[in-house]
């Protein structure tokens, strides 16, 4: 499953601005030198992330590597810092989402199947603001097989990489599973390694790619489709 848009109620294009904002004005009250080039290099940094496709180097180190040879800063301060926004600033960005009505039931019934399930959002966050998010949807208390944070994945979405390293650390061939998202240009690529699709409509991404999904429909039509998981 993809998250945003698709488990969570959060339009990330409005999500976002906001979450720099909030970045922005806790930085300059613990006294980071350039709050703005903070989170300016922040955003410039994720992307170079998101581009990389260097097995070698997992997403956390390509964005470090980037963010400081950029802004030559010292470490230490900069990441205490972000530890603590992610443990103070970003729970407060909660209000800017809300829960979608049947995720956490469905969810249920997924894991009573032994249905094993992947959280395959776009793994440039770290593993506490995905797992905030989920609590956010309803799902905090759920044990997923994997969750794609940046610390662990060496590739980002839309690169089919990305899918084809979650077969790897999952054990399974791309036949025997489903990819569920809301955005046809950053989930459908699951498609081109033989993965089956859902696009799920309620908060559909749609920039013009032309990638076609298997099943598509709201969330009502995906619980009806996945209650009829054997």
């Amino acid at each position: 499953f993809d998250l945003d848009g698709t488990l969570l109620n959060i339009d990330m294009q409005q999500f976002i601005p906001k979450y720099f904002k909030k970045m922005a004005l806790m930085a300059s009250k613990e006294g980071i030198p350039d709050a703005g080039q903070l989170v300016e290099q922040v955003y410039r940094s994720t992307g170079v992330m998101i581009a990389d496709k260097n097995s070698a180097v997992t997403n956390e180190e390509v964005f470090k590597q980037d963010f400081f040879a950029a802004t030559g800063w010292e470490e230490e301060p900069v990441l205490k810092f972000l530890d603590k926004f992610y443990a103070e600033g970003f729970p407060l960005l909660q209000k800017h989402s809300a829960s979608f009505p049947g995720i956490p039931q469905m969810m249920e019934k997924l894991v009573a199947q032994n249905i094993r399930i992947v959280i395959a959002t776009n793994a440039v966050f770290p593993l506490t603001a995905l797992e905030q998010r989920l609590a956010w949807a309803g799902l905090g208390d759920f044990n997923f097989e994997l969750i794609t944070s940046y610390e662990i994945m060496h590739f980002c979405k839309p690169h089919p990489e990305y899918y084809q390293e979650i077969l790897s650390l999952i054990g399974l061939s791309a036949e025997e599973c489903l990819m569920v998202g809301n955005d046809i240009g950053e989930d459908l690529p699951a498609g081109t390694i033989g993965m089956k699709t859902f696009l799920v409509e309620n908060m559909l991404i749609d920039k013009g790619v032309s990638y076609k999904p298997d099943w598509r429909g709201d969330l009502n039509d995906f619980y009806r489709f996945a209650a009829s998981f054997k």
